[in-house]
């Protein structure tokens, strides 16, 4: 089962949610890069769960443990394995699901693949959990991409209906920053605070809900990418889908291009002081045919609410082949969204780091 992605840079994640440990190996870092690793403790704490009614009660210390790939603070030119330790695990509370799938949730598909095989304690490998791992490659490829003027960043666009300001068509570093350090990394705060409000009417109401996350990539060369099946967009994509939870991704305009018109969805170009063609509006994203324009690359992620919820569910029993019910407990996420912001800025800055060293 290769939960990998990448080619000159090779991600690979590995654990499951109450196993002893989760992690990830990382082959292909350049060599020399100096890895600040407060930077990187402050970005893992951005996905970190148990620090309010918000996010799920499990609290770990998310603190990474590097066995390999790390010498006097830089990367070595050899595999990066790093490891988290599971030290806040119920494994109780998922007893009771052993034989009873969580609707929504990849319990019914594993049971499918593997039967009773998979340690889905937790959600197993799927769950939400391993996006720790992920972040700390992606906190390490953005450290790198910084020093090559290439900055990732992300906010909440969407929780429940209520959306927030998109970024502007060229938001720069300072405002990606002060996003990162808000308690709801948005950019209105009024639309932040009314998230917040949402969230926690459907954690009273047993209920949970999904959003949108708008990531953006600024500082990439022209010319980068190839047309049809291995653009951009598809490296993207494809690592962005890797995410739990995520079942949406659109570039640009998305789908909203298909009610404009021409006129109005093309991007008209000018030449800008210093000679680089820019356009004024960005509903390409910053990629045309699979290749970046030179304009910052935009995409949104959608994610589905958490499956698991305490209202009572139909379900069934595998075991007894009977229809039942089901009412989950243990400790869950009434909404993913404020901690995927983090998750995403680390896929793309994985996605885009391969691409620039291939």
């Amino acid at each position: 089962m290769p939960s990998e992605f990448g080619n000159k840079l090779r991600v690979s994640i590995f654990g499951q949610s109450h196993g002893e440990a989760i992690g990830c190996v990382v082959n292909g870092f350049p060599a020399g890069e100096e890895i600040d690793f407060d930077a990187l403790d402050r970005f893992l704490g951005r996905r970190r769960g148990g620090k309010n009614a918000h996010s799920t009660a499990r609290a770990e210390a998310d603190k990474p443990e590097f066995l390999s790939g790390v010498m006097d603070g830089k990367t070595c030119a050899f595999p990066l394995c790093a490891i988290i330790k599971n030290a806040d695990t119920r494994s109780k509370d998922y007893s009771a699901l052993k034989h009873t799938p969580r609707p929504g949730h990849a319990d019914l598909a594993a049971h499918f693949k593997w039967g009773d095989n998979a340690d889905m304690r937790g959600g197993g490998h799927f769950s939400g959990r391993l996006t720790a791992p992920i972040c700390i490659a992606g906190g390490i490829a953005k450290q790198i991409l910084e020093r090559k003027g290439v900055f990732v960043g992300a906010h909440v666009s969407e929780i429940a209906g209520i959306k927030d300001e998109s970024f502007p068509v060229f938001p720069d570093k300072a405002m990606l920053d002060e996003i990162a350090d808000k308690k709801i990394p948005v950019i209105s705060d009024q639309a932040g605070e009314e998230m917040l409000k949402k969230i926690e009417e459907a954690r009273k109401n047993l209920d949970s809900v999904g959003g949108i996350v708008e990531c953006v990539i600024t500082g990439l060369p022209e010319g980068l990418g190839d047309p049809m099946f291995d653009g951009v967009e598809n490296r993207l994509a494809q690592a962005i889908f890797g995410i739990p939870a995520v079942k949406g991704v659109e570039f640009g305009a998305g789908f909203g291009a298909a009610k404009l018109f021409g006129s109005e969805n093309n991007d008209q170009m000018y030449f800008d002081e210093n000679g680089r063609i820019l356009s004024k509006t960005n509903h390409a994203g910053g990629i045309l045919g699979g290749i970046t324009t030179g304009m910052p690359v935009t995409l949104r992620a959608a994610f589905k609410p958490t499956p698991s919820i305490s209202k009572m569910q139909n379900t069934v029993n595998l075991e007894t082949r009977e229809n039942t019910q089901i009412e989950i407990t243990g400790r869950h996420d009434p909404c993913v969204v404020i901690r995927a912001v983090p998750v995403v800025e680390a896929v793309c800055a994985l996605v885009i780091l391969d691409m620039l060293i291939s």
